[in-house]
C-alpha cells in the first residue's frame, strides 16, 4: 500500500481525525470535501474495513507463562512461529487474563468479568458461565461467519453450555479442565464420542487446517484453545529430545524450588504450540487469505511451574505479575503495523469487543460489557486513552492494576513500571493512591457478586431438544459409600471401589425436554465381577440392565509422562448399552445403583451418555 493509499485508508477508517494532520495539499481538499460530505451523519464507531469480513484465528495455549516464548527473552527456547505473530503485528506489553483457566476462557468469549457471569470453579460445574451470556461465536456467527472451536473448551459439557450451544458450529476436542491422556485419546466431536489421532495438539491443529481451507472463501472464526503446556506432562519425542539433556540457561529466581524436568517437559510443550502454529500461519500464506486473517496468540494464565517467567512474582493461580500477564500478539498484515508494542494495560474482557470492532460486526449482546475494544490502540496514530483498572481474582484472593501500580491481594502497593518483580511494598509512600485501590477492589467485587459452591444453585442439564447427546460425566457425580475417586482433581477423573450394594453415585439432573433416551454407561470390569446389576432412575424413571461383558484395561498414561502426575492415570473406557429411559422434563436427582453385586465390587464408571431418541 502506497503512502497515500495509507492515508486515505487510516482517515476514512478514523484513525486519522482531521485534514490538517495530513501535510498533502491535494490530500487535504479530498478529505475536507468528505468532510463536508458527511457533516450532518451522526457520528458512530467508526471500524476497520475489508471488501470481505476478515478472518479470526483465535489461538489460546493452556498453562504457558510470559515468559514461555523466545521473544520474551527466554533462551532456554526457540518459537520463530509465535514471534512472528508479534513481529508482523501488534504486541501488548501488559495484558492481563485471570489467574487459571475456565475463568479467562469466559471472559475471551462473553467480554465480561467472568465472576458476574456464573463462574467460579474449574470443575464440578464452576466452570460454566450463564446461559443468558453471548458469546463471540454467536455475534459472528449471526454475522455470516462459520466458527469451529477445536480443543480445550472447558466453560460447561452439557448443552446447552456445550460449545454447539454458544456459536460454534463445529466442535472436536474435550469440555472438561484437563485430560488425562495426549495421545490418541477420548475425545468428542459434537457431541458423540470419538478417538483422537495421534499427539493432541497436533490433531486440534489438523481440525484447524481442515476448517480453514474448507471455509477459504468464506469468513471463517476458528478458536483454537490448545491443551499444553497443562498436565500431564506428554510430548512427543521429537520435542522432548532437544530439553531432556539440556541445562536451563535461565531458571526461576524465587525461593521456590524449580522442578527442572518439569520445566524441560513445559518448553518443549511450548516448542510443539509453536510448531503448529507455524503450520497454520503456512497455510493461510499458501491459500493467499494470510492478509485477511486475524490471528491472535495469548495464555490462558501464568506458568504451572516455578521456572523463568521474567522475574515477575507468583505463578499460575496467584493474583500477581506472574500469574495473570499474558502474551497477547494481534496479527492482520498489510493492515496492522508490523512490529508496534503497546505498553496501555488491557485484559481479556477486551478481545469480544475488539474483536466486534475490527469486523465491523455489531455486539448485539443482552448484557453490557466490562471490556473495551483495542482497536483505537492497534492502529498507527495517536490516540486519546482513558486510564482504566483491571481486576484480577480468584478464590477470594483480589488484585488491582492500574497503568502504573498494582495493589496486590494483601493492599500492598507496587511500583510495576519500575518494579515488575513486585519487591517494593510502596503503600505507606502513597497511602491515598492505595486507599484509592482499596476502595476500588471492594466496589468491583460488590457489583460483580462473586458465586461459590454454596450459592451455585444450576443443575446439570440433560436431554435438551435441539441437541443429540448429552454426557453425564464421573467430574459432576457425588459417590456415596465406599466408592472412591480416581484423583482429588474431578476432571476427567473415574470412580472406583465400588464394594456394597448399598452403595451408589449420584447427580444433580435437571431434564431440559420430555423425551426417550439411550442409555449407555462407559465402564471397567473384571472378569470375576462380571453379571453385576446396575439401576438408573430419576423421578419415576427407572432403567435396569446386567453387565455380562468384562472390560479390564490397565491404567495408562505413565508410559508417555515426562514427569509424574499430581491427576489420576486413566483407562480405556467401554460402552455398554443399558437400554431406553424414558425421562420427564424437571430437576431431580439421577441415581446409579448396583443392587446385585456377583464379585467383590461393581464396575469402575466413567460417564453416562444419553441419546435422545
Amino acid at each position: 500500500m502506497s503512502k497515500n493509499s495509507r492515508l486515505v485508508h487510516c482517515f476514512l477508517h478514523g484513525y486519522i481525525t482531521t485534514p490538517t494532520m495530513i501535510k498533502n495539499t491535494a490530500l487535504i481538499v479530498i478529505f475536507t470535501l468528505i468532510n463536508l460530505s458527511c457533516k450532518n451523519e451522526t457520528k458512530k464507531e467508526i471500524r476497520p474495513t475489508t471488501p470481505q469480513k476478515p478472518n479470526i484465528i483465535l489461538i489460546v495455549a493452556d498453562d504457558q507463562g510470559w515468559g514461555d516464548l523466545s521473544i520474551h527473552g527466554n533462551h532456554n527456547l526457540s518459537t520463530p512461529n509465535i514471534d512472528a505473530i508479534a513481529e508482523n503485528g501488534v504486541s501488548f506489553e501488559n495484558f492481563y487474563v485471570q489467574p487459571v483457566c475456565s475463568p479467562t476462557r469466559a471472559e475471551l468469549l462473553t467480554g465480561r468479568h467472568f465472576s458476574r457471569i456464573g463462574v467460579y470453579s474449574t470443575s464440578t460445574g464452576g466452570e460454566r458461565f450463564n446461559l443468558k451470556e453471548t458469546t463471540i461465536a454467536n455475534i459472528l456467527k449471526d454475522a455470516g461467519y462459520h466458527t469451529a472451536a477445536y480443543g480445550k473448551w472447558h466453560n460447561g459439557m452439557q448443552p446447552p453450555y456445550h460449545p454447539n450451544a454458544r456459536g460454534f458450529d463445529d466442535f472436536y476436542g474435550f469440555a472438561s479442565g484437563h485430560w488425562g491422556n495426549y495421545f490418541s485419546p477420548m475425545l468428542e466431536h459434537n457431541g458423540k464420542i470419538v478417538t483422537g489421532k495421534g499427539f493432541l495438539t497436533d490433531d486440534l491443529t489438523q481440525h484447524g487446517l481442515d476448517f480453514i481451507t474448507e471455509h477459504q472463501k468464506e469468513p471463517f472464526f476458528l478458536y483454537l484453545p490448545y491443551n499444553i503446556p497443562h498436565s500431564p506432562m506428554q510430548v512427543p519425542d521429537t520435542f522432548w529430545n532437544r530439553f531432556k539433556d539440556k541445562q536451563l540457561q535461565q531458571t526461576y529466581h524465587g525461593k521456590e524450588e524449580e522442578h527442572s524436568n518439569f520445566t524441560k517437559a513445559a518448553l518443549a510443550m511450548v516448542e510443539n504450540i509453536d510448531y503448529n502454529v507455524g503450520r497454520i500461519t503456512e497455510q493461510l500464506n499458501t491459500l493467499g487469505i494470510e492478509e485477511n486473517t486475524i490471528v491472535i496468540y495469548l495464555s490462558d494464565n501464568g506458568p504451572n511451574g516455578w521456572r523463568w517467567n521474567g522475574g515477575m512474582r507468583g505463578r499460575k493461580g496467584a493474583v500477581d505479575e506472574g500469574g495473570v500477564r499474558s502474551p497477547f500478539f494481534v496479527q492482520w498484515k498489510k493492515t496492522l503495523p508490523a512490529g508496534k508494542k503497546i505498553t496501555e494495560i488491557a485484559s481479556s474482557i477486551d478481545v469480544l469487543p475488539t474483536l466486534a470492532s475490527l469486523t465491523n460486526t455489531p455486539t448485539s449482546t443482552t448484557k453490557p460489557l466490562d471490556g473495551r475494544s483495542l482497536t483505537p490502540l492497534l492502529f498507527d496514530k495517536n490516540e486519546t486513552w482513558d486510564e482504566r483498572l483491571v481486576y484480577n481474582h480468584w478464590l477470594n484472593k483480589t488484585s488491582v492494576r492500574s497503568q502504573k501500580y498494582r495493589l496486590d491481594k494483601e493492599d500492598r502497593l507496587y511500583d510495576i513500571e519500575n518494579d515488575r518483580g513486585q519487591t517494593t511494598d510502596i503503600s505507606a509512600q502513597y497511602p491515598q493512591l492505595t486507599d484509592s485501590l482499596k476502595r476500588a477492589k471492594n466496589a468491583w467485587l460488590a457489583d460483580v457478586k462473586p458465586l461459590s459452591a454454596k450459592t451455585d444453585h444450576r443443575s446439570f442439564p440433560l436431554g435438551h431438544p435441539d441437541y443429540e447427546y448429552t454426557q453425564i460425566p464421573a467430574r459432576d457425580g457425588i459417590a456415596h459409600g465406599g466408592i472412591k475417586r480416581s484423583s482429588i482433581h474431578p476432571n476427567n477423573s473415574f470412580f472406583y471401589n465400588w464394594k456394597s450394594e448399598k452403595d451408589s453415585i449420584t447427580w444433580d439432573i435437571d431434564v431440559l425436554a420430555d423425551g426417550t433416551f439411550e442409555v449407555e454407561l462407559y465402564y471397567t470390569l473384571t472378569e470375576a465381577d462380571k453379571g453385576v446389576a446396575v439401576t438408573l432412575s430419576h423421578g419415576e424413571s427407572l432403567l435396569s440392565a446386567t453387565i455380562n461383558e468384562t472390560h479390564n484395561p490397565p491404567l495408562k498414561g505413565m508410559e508417555n509422562d515426562r514427569v509424574e502426575r499430581d491427576e489420576s492415570y486413566v483407562k480405556d473406557f467401554k460402552a455398554v448399552r443399558l437400554g431406553e429411559m424414558n425421562l420427564k422434563k424437571g430437576q431431580g436427582i439421577m441415581t446409579l445403583k448396583a443392587p446385585k453385586i456377583r464379585g467383590k465390587s461393581a464396575m469402575d464408571v466413567r460417564l453416562l451418555m444419553f441419546r435422545r431418541l
